[in-house]
């Protein structure tokens, strides 16, 4: 079964590398989506050993995932597991995520920093279990951490998507798409790694952004 991790980046240089290797030592190929970066994250990226998409403009979160989706898809990757650039997503967390993907390869498998959540921010903490929360009665599952970035995605589903969301929200997006199609959501508990780097998360932007998401999904749509 061929994998492989897809790492969207923005000014990521301090530990971009370090991530690409210790994913390379586990034989697995690594797809990096350099963002408009302003540093060396790109030319560090491809000297760790990954194959490196380049924005030449901040295009998003979102908008670099699709990139390396469409990349997967056209080299017959079997499935991708999606990772952030930031050094949070610890590399050895990815030994859970195998162990449920080969006994459900054709899923999704989210991960869940709920148990082991102590160190995340209080009012982040809060925000992502009410979005959780909401996000699993409009999926009829329960999916404990839907805003986690680090998760397995079939290929088979990705080919029956058709993603629009440019940012966060599509981590949102791609949860409820599969759902509708009847696909099960699955967990793997992991760590996290809080550094001292401010958050790429604008809180009033990106909040917007996840409810315009779910007005137009949930409202929206039924109306039509």
């Amino acid at each position: 079964m061929r994998i492989c991790v897809i790492i969207p980046a923005h000014n990521e240089a301090r530990f971009i590398g370090p991530l690409i290797t210790g994913i390379k030592q586990k034989g697995i190929d690594v797809v990096v989506i350099d963002d408009g970066s302003t540093d060396h994250t790109g030319s560090l990226a491809q000297a760790a050993g990954a194959h490196v998409m380049q924005n030449l403009r901040r295009s998003g979160k979102g908008a670099s995932l699709q990139k390396g989706f469409d990349y997967a898809l056209k080299n017959n990757y079997d499935g991708v597991i999606t990772m952030d650039g930031d050094g949070q997503h610890a590399v050895e967390d990815l030994e859970f995520f195998l162990k449920v993907i080969q006994a459900s390869p054709q899923s999704i498998v989210t991960g869940d920093r709920s148990r082991t959540n102590k160190h995340m921010p209080l009012v982040r903490r809060l925000t992502n279990q009410f979005m959780s929360g909401l996000i699993s009665l409009i999926c009829r599952q329960d999916i404990p951490d839907t805003q986690c970035g680090f998760r397995y995605i079939s290929s088979s589903i990705l080919k029956q998507m058709k993603l629009e969301c440019h940012d966060f929200e599509i981590e949102t997006e791609v949860l409820v798409q599969a759902s509708k199609k009847g696909f099960k959501v699955h967990s793997v508990s992991v760590q996290t790694i809080y550094r001292d780097e401010a958050s790429k998360i604008n809180p009033l932007r990106d909040t917007v952004r996840f409810f315009s998401y779910i007005f137009k999904e949930v409202v929206v749509k039924k109306i039509r």
